[in-house]
């Protein structure tokens, strides 16, 4: 509806009440409900589900229409973000969150800081999302609340003009919600606990669930070592448990993201359950790495697997683990990312060791030759040293190709003596366009970061104590932070008007009218920044 159509559906609705609601300004109730126009958290979840299946259509028509986000551990953050995009880039299009189980798990928790274990609340994921679009809710209406007194302004000055133009902004207003792409780990129990969790994060606005194939209980950071994934009938269970949260709360259109971590992963905690050879069950278990034995070998307590008549004993480690043969981790992937799309998922994500175009397009590649539209949301990860890795990638393709590269020492490319070298100029230009270039060449339709706000917060703070609590004292602050607000256009330099200042003395004047007491008269402090 249209500005002037909300005021009238208002008007209406007032009018049925007769006198006892002869106070209730229709007006201001339809300003209220233009700032308030996600009602609850499914309402986000439909429409930003909408938002990323129209994305994913258009990157399959042109893989320049990649997405992107960054990991939020706050509300506050994610709304700035989005805040600062609108700023920047005058849409939120094709830009969404992510929200991490690492950050959750160490910044979130109420036990304190804690590893990517999945030792942390589950409930912390779900109140994450929440908080989220609370926030981000609320920058609508901070936003839209500015130009309805700006619309006053303009009706009291007689320029109906300014006061037309002004309505239309709001009539073309576009909302700071964006897709959340919202980590469930590895469903934190059986596939019931992940049905009971997925609807949680759905309810409360996530349209996008991301769920890796870890044992639960043994799960590891995916660029730490020790994973343990699990058979695929086990994950395959899990994906089926978050479709039916996603259809049972009447989001038909929700995303699954289905992460292998199988690259890196060489343990499993479980043989599959096998009927016939070559199912998969069977294919999983062959990827174990056995000893064919005889009979009269067998020891107490074995366990063997019958594959064409031979007896084969998986190796199996004190902690009750089992490994796979080595330099099975790609077609581990493979298997597991056709395995998952076949079986429902919308999206992979393959967890790498390295930021390499052609290391994650040859997967891609094989994945396609089974399902033609695989697309991959990809980890931009912190964990990955990017200035060395696409230094050391340079240096590789310049040695291959007969470039003489006797001035540079591979081991010690990050040291700071390279950094104005042509070899450091290639790897950053390759490290600006490689977003592009895995959305071309790799199938990659959303990168993300996952910790980035987490690197953030610890640089300017660090900054910030450097300098307040050093020479520089209170100038630290200033020079370093206030006054670069100002010159950056940083809204966050009002702060009472970030926290919604204005919106309370707008809601005091539609309750009490004439009795309301303001906090933005002439002695507010915030009116030194304009």
């Amino acid at each position: 509806m249209t500005y002037q159509q909300e005021i009238q559906t208002a008007a209406d609705i007032v009018s049925t009440n007769g006198d006892s609601w002869k106070d209730i300004n229709p007006e201001y109730a339809a300003r209220m409900r233009v700032q308030n126009r996600f009602q609850t958290g499914l309402d986000i979840a439909r429409y930003t589900a909408a938002i990323m299946r129209k994305d994913m259509a258009e990157y399959d028509t042109n893989t320049a229409q990649y997405t992107q986000s960054l990991g939020c551990w706050h509300g506050f953050i994610g709304q700035q973000k989005l805040i600062a995009i609108k700023k920047h880039f005058g849409d939120t299009n094709k830009r969404y969150l992510y929200l991490s189980g690492w950050m959750i798990a160490a910044l979130r928790s109420e036990f304190g800081p804690l590893p990517d274990q999945s030792m942390h609340e589950k409930t912390s994921v779900s109140g994450l999302i929440e908080e989220l679009y609370t926030f981000l809710r609320q920058a609508d209406a901070r936003e839209l609340g500015g130009m309805f007194r700006e619309l006053d302004k303009a009706r009291k000055a007689g320029d109906e003009v300014a006061a037309k133009a002004i309505e239309q902004k709001v009539d073309s207003y576009q909302t700071h919600v964006v897709p959340i792409i919202a980590d469930i780990d590895a469903g934190f129990g059986n596939a019931e606990a992940t049905y009971l969790l997925a609807k949680k994060m759905i309810e409360a606005g996530a349209c996008a669930i991301q769920i890796e194939n870890q044992v639960s209980d043994e799960k590891q950071c995916g660029h730490q070592d020790g994973k343990v994934t699990v058979p695929h009938e086990d994950f395959l269970a899990k994906i089926r448990a978050v479709r039916y949260a996603f259809l049972e709360l009447g989001v038909n259109d929700g995303i699954i993201v289905a992460r292998t971590d199988s690259l890196g992963a060489g343990l499993t905690k479980q043989i599959a359950v096998t009927h016939t050879p070559g199912d998969l069950g069977d294919q999983y278990n062959s990827f174990l790495d056995c000893d064919e034995i005889e009979p009269s070998q067998l020891a107490s307590g074995d366990v063997i697997i019958n594959r064409e008549g031979k007896l084969l004993r998986p190796k199996r480690l004190p902690s009750n683990l089992y490994q796979f043969r080595k330099d099975t981790g790609v077609e581990r992937v493979i298997l597991d990312c056709v395995t998952s799309l076949q079986n429902g998922a919308d999206l992979l994500w393959i967890e790498t060791e390295k930021p390499h175009v052609g290391q994650i397009a040859a997967m891609v590649n094989k994945i396609r030759e089974t399902v033609p539209g695989a697309k991959l949301v990809y980890n931009n990860s912190p964990s990955f040293n990017w200035t060395l890795s696409f230094r050391q990638q340079v240096f590789d393709a310049w040695s291959e190709a007969g470039t003489d590269v006797s001035a540079y020492d591979r081991d010690q490319l990050m040291d700071v003596s390279y950094d104005e070298t042509d070899l450091a100029a290639e790897a950053d230009e390759r490290i600006r366009t490689f977003q592009a270039d895995a959305a071309r060449e790799a199938g990659i339709f959303h990168h993300l970061i996952t910790l980035p706000t987490y690197h953030t917060a610890a640089l300017s703070t660090d900054n910030l104590a450097k300098e307040y609590f050093g020479e520089a004292g209170m100038l630290g602050y200033v020079k370093g932070v206030q006054r670069q607000e100002i010159r950056q256009g940083i809204a966050c330099v009002r702060h009472q008007n970030m926290a919604g200042s204005d919106m309370g003395d707008d809601h005091k004047e539609y309750f009490a009218g004439d009795a309301a007491l303001k906090a933005a008269g002439d002695d507010n402090t915030m009116n030194q920044f304009g």
